[in-house]
């Protein structure tokens, strides 16, 4: 999708003239990647490709699947964050920006050709203290996510149900984070304060913005030329799941613009997808910091997880709201997990606890393989070769026969075993601590003591 020029006769002479064709997507890339360097410093090089993918990626919404959202953060105020909405707003597809709106007006503004909503000073919509209150509005950008996932309400005056859509691509800039369900929906940027030697240029809305318009139309004119084409392209993706679904867009664009935006596409993918990673709910962070807790016990009393989770470093725990967690706060917050406390028996004494083997799914299923300490034995399936013992040399002047280890690759016949990795019992995942022990069943499944 390179330049390319159109063949006519001239009305007047007959003669052919080039006409400009479509213009090079790489170019305009590069062009808007060098206006967003321009005006702000923004924390990478990767955030600064995603951001102008994503701009890019606002003027092709009717043939996406998926409208991603754009979250821009910062710690601090004077991060720039609003700045780079004003560029957002200045280069993006019919821009529709507020910092507040009903969701009665959103879905009033959405259309079949929907507009880039901008919401700016988004933690006044989102904070601990507002957030109940706008409810209906985070739930409004979460359906609006995905195509056909429509806003329902009756119309009194019709007496019918009224089908309003919500498809729309969506910027929101903000101190701090916003809802986990709306940062899983989005390209994460985090803005950060200008250093002692960054420096950018001023943005004046009356001198620069016509130039950016300028830029705003010539993407649209060669976004909605290869509209169809987009629409119909299946990249190859660098992530998997919701990850994925929110960067198809933008490696569509960099893949049809071609030049060395595939890979920059790709490559911001991976780092900032990785980078969202590690901000973890509070769910998960517990269930890391409980496996740290239990070690290889197999049973702990309440008391001594609490203990110990309130004197793991850098941990939430300890100061938990102004209080210590508490042993409510543990079962709340593990409840949504399928775990809940039980008598455990520990060192002769029988009180609430939590016992490893009821944690060890949500383990797996949530947190990634811890590593096993080198020098581990190797586990099953695993081929060892053990050191053959030293011969006695003879003391003569013939050399000795060499020594030969024989390494057959035939597989004895063995009876069929049950999977170790499970209960014998009740069939479900075993600890590897307990599978390395030698132990086929869960301690309860056993017989063993409550």
């Amino acid at each position: 999708m390179g330049t390319g020029y159109a063949l006519r006769r001239s009305a007047k002479d007959g003669e052919r003239v080039s006409k400009p064709g479509p213009e090079s997507g790489a170019r305009l890339l590069d062009e808007l990647r060098a206006a967003l360097a321009r005006y702000v410093i923004l924390p990478s090089a990767e955030a600064g490709d995603a951001v102008a993918l994503w701009i890019a990626a606002t003027h092709a919404q009717p043939a996406w699947q998926h409208a991603t959202r754009l979250v821009i953060t910062a710690p601090e105020k004077r991060c720039g964050k609003s700045r780079l909405l004003d560029i957002v707003e200045t280069t993006c597809h019919t821009p529709l920006i507020t910092v507040n709106i009903s969701p009665a007006a959103l879905v009033r503004s959405i259309g079949k050709d929907p507009p880039t909503l901008l919401l700016d000073e988004a933690d006044t919509v989102f904070g601990k203290k507002a957030a109940d209150n706008h409810e209906d509005l985070r739930g409004l950008l979460n359906a609006g996510h995905q195509r056909g996932r429509p806003y329902i309400r009756w119309d009194a005056a019709q007496r019918r149900p009224e089908h309003c859509p919500t498809f729309a691509m969506a910027a929101l800039a903000g101190i701090g984070s916003m809802p986990d369900t709306i940062e899983d929906r989005a390209v994460m940027v985090r803005m950060r304060r200008r250093g002692p030697g960054e420096r950018v240029q001023p943005f004046r809305t009356r001198r620069d913005a016509p130039a950016l318009h300028k830029l705003r139309a010539r993407i649209n004119g060669w976004m909605r030329h290869h509209l169809d084409e987009l629409g119909d392209a299946e990249p190859t993706m660098p992530v998997e799941d919701r990850a994925a679904d929110n960067w198809e867009p933008l490696i569509i664009v960099a893949d049809a613009a071609g030049g060395a935006w595939p890979d920059r596409a790709r490559q911001a993918c991976r780092t900032l997808t990785d980078a969202a990673a590690e901000d973890t709910s509070i769910g998960v962070r517990l269930l890391a910091d409980l496996r740290t807790v239990f070690g290889d016990a197999e049973a702990l009393h309440g008391a001594t997880i609490l203990e110990r989770l309130h004197k793991l470093d850098e941990a939430p725990w300890s100061d938990w709201f102004g209080r210590p967690f508490s042993a409510r706060d543990l079962a709340k917050t593990l409840k949504p997990y399928g775990i809940s406390s039980t008598k455990v028996k520990v060192s002769g004494q029988a009180l609430q606890g939590y016992r490893r083997d009821h944690l060890y799914d949500a383990w797996s299923r949530y947190l990634p393989p811890e590593q096993a300490p080198s020098g581990t034995p190797g586990t099953s399936g695993t081929m060892q070769v053990t050191a053959s013992p030293k011969v006695p040399v003879p003391d003569t002047q013939t050399e000795p026969e060499p020594v030969t280890t024989s390494m057959s690759c035939e597989v004895p016949q063995v009876p069929e075993v049950p999977d170790a990795s499970r209960c014998a019992v009740c069939e479900q995942p075993l600890d590897p601590a307990l599978a390395a022990a030698g132990e086929t069943t869960h301690p309860m499944c056993d017989g063993g003591p409550e």
